[in-house]
């Protein structure tokens, strides 16, 4: 994944920006508070006509979320897609993109979770840089969204170089040295059931993010076990290991830094974990796509800019 992907041109304000539910049926009530937020950023916006629409666990059905991304990505009086939410449902319909289209009209894309299947996909098949980052309803709209998590919306206004380091939160070396390559992955769920399709991440000389929620210790055991016995693992050029949240019945007789112990540690391949990237406050957002620097031993991940 070493080859250079398009940066979206960066937005300004008075753009406006399409919001779309690529997934499950968002919270409404904290869709409707997220509104000011993009609104405090000089941003008009636009809402898909699916964001509100129901169709079992589905923000509609895959037609309509289908039709809602691909009239986001051609409406040229749109400069941006943020997505209200996540949950499930993305993959059901990358085999029917407009990967050309969406290639031929390059622009933001940003939100995360199940959202990672549209990221791997648009990366690879639209060779689009893409935005790991939180979402309108599941974050935005909520009371404890956090100032670090909206600052981060910053960087797609003009091209900043990011830098996360221990400043942000405590982070921890599983094995040492550097590693130069593009941010790929998102959520480990996500990236584990792609496999063996077209639709997975390219990892060769990539830097793999990976993070996850309400996954138990012993799955993501088997999912990492997944990515390794698939050979991914062997060719990544390091790992910046997100947030993991554990599920709310959680007993404690394992933990996630044990799994990732018995993964990484004497990887041969730098690997660091406690990134706040994920279903978390603050969230980190971060480009997808753009070449980054993991260097396990100073503790730092540097990441090159997502727009143009």
């Amino acid at each position: 994944m070493s080859r250079g992907l398009t940066r979206p041109p960066r937005l300004k304000k008075g753009d406006t920006v399409g919001i779309v539910a690529p997934s499950s049926p968002p919270n409404q009530d904290q869709l409707e508070r997220s509104l000011a937020f993009l609104e405090s950023l000089g941003l008009k916006w636009k809402m898909g006509d699916a964001v509100l629409n129901k169709s079992r666990y589905l923000a509609g059905t895959d037609d309509e979320r289908l039709a809602d991304l691909h009239g986001m990505f051609e409406d040229p009086d749109i400069r941006g897609i943020i997505c209200a939410g996540g949950g499930y449902g993305a993959a059901r319909y990358l085999d029917r993109i407009d990967y050309p289209m969406i290639k031929d009209n390059p622009k933001v894309f940003w939100g995360y979770s199940d959202i990672t299947a549209l990221h791997m996909a648009i990366n690879q098949y639209s060779d689009l840089v893409t935005f790991h980052g939180p979402m309108l309803a599941s974050d935005v709209g909520k009371p404890d969204f956090h100032p670090l998590s909206a600052r981060m919306f910053g960087q797609l206004f003009g091209p900043v170089e990011l830098q996360y380091d221990e400043s942000v939160s405590p982070l921890q070396t599983l094995s040492g040295g550097t590693a130069r390559g593009n941010l790929a992955g998102g959520n480990l769920s996500l990236i584990t059931a792609s496999l063996g399709t077209k639709f997975a991440p390219e990892l060769d000389g990539a830097i793999l993010l990976i993070e996850d929620v309400d996954e138990p210790p012993y799955k993501v055991d088997s999912m990492l076990n997944q990515l390794r016995l698939s050979g991914a693992l062997g060719r990544v050029s390091g790992i910046a290991i997100g947030d993991f949240r554990y599920p709310k019945d959680h007993k404690g007789d394992s933990r996630y830094e044990d799994v990732f112990e018995s993964f990484f540690r004497g990887f041969g391949k730098p690997v660091v974990s406690g990134f706040k990237i994920g279903h978390c406050q603050p969230h980190f957002a971060v480009p997808l796509g753009t070449e980054a620097l993991l260097d396990a031993d100073a503790k730092t991940l540097n990441i090159l800019p997502g727009v143009e």
